[in-house]
């Protein structure tokens, strides 16, 4: 049987941006963005139960700049297609994210868990409607990141299936 995938955004669930309510607003030069990056956060998700992808805009850029940073081998890359496709027009119409089609196609039925900053209510019932697996969408808050309750949804989730 075929591991879950772990569909993995960037900016947002590993390099938190923004500002929350009552915080320092972060240090926003590209060197101090990408030095928070952590080996811990590598580890953790390399002990989740699932195949980890880059599902990011940083396609094969993650696996130069963030892999190596954070102690992950390179990982498959999820590319986006040209956004001047009619899917975009398509996607605005029912409220979903402009990477929710793609991760389903590119799933192609297997269960797979999907962490960005940027799902919503429509990607999720989207998904729900049109994947033939099982699927987690988890929204990580922008300005936090992963914490260790993303990371035990995570694992509980994976475990489960």
């Amino acid at each position: 049987m075929e591991r879950p995938l772990l569909f993995l955004d960037v900016d947002g669930p590993l390099l938190p941006f923004g500002e929350a309510p009552q915080r320092e607003p972060l240090a926003t030069t590209p060197d101090s963005h990408l030095a928070r990056l952590t080996s811990e956060v590598g580890r953790r998700l390399a002990a989740l139960p699932c195949e980890l992808v880059w599902a990011t805009t940083w396609e094969d850029e993650a696996n130069a700049e963030i892999a190596p940073r954070i102690g992950l081998p390179c990982l498959p890359v999820v590319n986006w297609p040209d956004p001047s496709d009619g899917d975009e027009r398509e996607n605005q119409w029912f409220g979903l994210h402009w990477k929710t089609r793609t991760l389903v196609n590119w799933a192609a039925g297997r269960a797979f868990a999907w962490v960005d900053d940027e799902i919503t209510d429509a990607d999720r019932d989207w998904v729900s409607t049109h994947h033939g697996g099982r699927a987690l969408l988890h929204h990580v808050e922008s300005f936090r990141g992963l914490a260790d309750e993303d990371f035990a949804a995570l694992d509980q989730w994976l475990r489960a299936l």
